[in-house]
């Protein structure tokens, strides 16, 4: 007897419903941990008199470590079930919340650092939790809303230093701890056994999840998100430092400051995912990107002296866009991004509808490591250049370069689409 294609939207959307809270407050709560240095990291820098190699290692760690426990974590997500990776991501993110508590020296917190790269594992496996409660025709929205779980690494900004100056740096991780076994135990509580295991159209064997890498269209995916979300990550961790060396504004201002890039860009993505279910991800993710193209171009002219001859005398000209109109474009830029990369997990889904998490895993590898190579190169740069912005005019290749093999192989498959024979 074949099911009811309404009844079943139906029962996905009442799970959905408490589903989706927990996946989003838990991925808030890991996205805080996983950028939890590119705000605290500059008091332990301090305390600890860290060399700029050593606190740049504390910073890339959790990215590195993320790197490499994507695609395991979307494997293991696929063969036992999503939410028991969840649960168990959750509980090592615990374990490291203690191990801050304890630890006084470099070593301790790159380990602990590292263990902070399970918030890569939950993002896999997540993707794939909420997608077996969403109904098909709302999957690029509840995913958008999933993502926009990234909104924890904006919160940072603002927590770190309030805790830090109310109590101690111990307050922070403890404050971690007790949110993360909230969330898992509402998570053993909330959710049933049932949906620990993987649904019945999902790809559970390795050397068929691995035969997928064969075509090159998953390879072009990766490219795409781990051009964007990787940006969008480097640029998360690195704008702080950014700011302080243009603006030379304290920290802890310039920290807040780095919000207005992290939140407008995690909230965007559920517009990103919503506006790519009606239209389409072609012409979301490429009028995303050529906004964006436009507010890198202003973003990466550095501040100039122009010398001009004229009649009576040398005029000299003073170019630098002031802080109102450099936050406003920083704005654009975060909120860009996050619609392309809403509308990307959309794609995602339709190119891999049995392998969710397995898909999500390799997305995640090429963002993890891009975002990890990125504040590398941009410091290599600055230090061969002089010149801040020149991050800017990477991305802006870089973005560049991803709108143009996105377009091409779109009209590419629209003209093929056109060309075929009706059924």
């Amino acid at each position: 007897m074949q099911s009811d294609p309404n009844r079943d939207d139906e029962d996905r959307a009442n799970s959905l419903a408490v589903v989706l809270p927990l996946a989003v407050t838990g991925f808030i709560i890991a996205a805080g941990c996983w950028t939890l240095f590119a705000v605290a990291g500059f008091h332990l820098r301090e305390a600890l008199q860290l060399t700029g190699l050593q606190f740049g290692l504390l910073l890339a760690m959790p990215m590195a470590v993320g790197a490499v426990l994507a695609v395991p974590g979307g494997l293991i997500a696929q063969a036992l079930g999503a939410r028991r990776v969840m649960i168990w991501a959750l509980a090592g993110l615990s374990a490291c919340m203690l191990l801050l508590i304890a630890v006084t020296s470099y070593a301790g917190y790159l380990v602990a650092a590292c263990g902070l790269g399970l918030t890569a594992a939950f993002y896999s496996a997540g993707l794939q939790f909420v997608m077996s409660h969403t109904p098909r025709h709302h999957v690029g929205l509840v995913l958008g809303v999933f993502s926009a779980g990234v909104i924890g690494a904006g919160l940072n900004y603002y927590v770190v230093p309030l805790l830090y100056q109310a109590f101690a740096w111990e307050a922070i991780p403890l404050a971690y701890l007790i949110v993360l076994l909230l969330v898992m135990v509402l998570m053993l509580l909330l959710t049933d056994n049932p949906d620990a295991s993987a649904a019945p159209e999902t790809e559970t064997s390795p050397r068929q999840l691995l035969a997928r890498l064969r075509h090159w269209r998953i390879w072009r995916l990766c490219f795409y998100f781990g051009s964007v979300a990787g940006s969008f990550f480097a640029v998360a961790l690195w704008l702080p430092d950014f700011l302080t060396s243009r603006f030379e504004l304290p920290v802890d201002d310039v920290a807040r400051l780095a919000q207005w890039f992290v939140i407008p860009g995690a909230l965007a993505q559920v517009a990103g995912g919503g506006l790519a279910d009606h239209f389409g991800v072609a012409r979301v993710v490429s009028r995303a990107l050529m906004v964006c193209l436009v507010a890198l171009f202003v973003l990466s002219y550095p501040e100039m002296t122009l010398l001009v001859r004229g009649v009576e005398g040398i005029i000299q000209l003073e170019f630098a866009l002031p802080l109102p109109v450099e936050r406003l474009f920083v704005v654009v830029l975060g909120a860009t991004m996050g619609c392309a990369m809403g509308a990307l997990l959309r794609m995602m889904v339709d190119q891999n509808p049995g392998a969710t998490a397995f898909a999500a895993g390799m997305l995640l590898l090429s963002a993890c490591s891009v975002a990890f190579l990125l504040p590398v190169v941009f410091a290599l740069v600055n230090q061969l250049l002089g010149v801040p912005s020149a991050a800017f005019m990477i991305l802006f290749a870089i973005l560049a370069a991803c709108l143009l093999l996105f377009t091409r192989v779109a009209r590419s498959a629209e003209r093929q689409s056109l060309l075929s024979p009706r059924a």
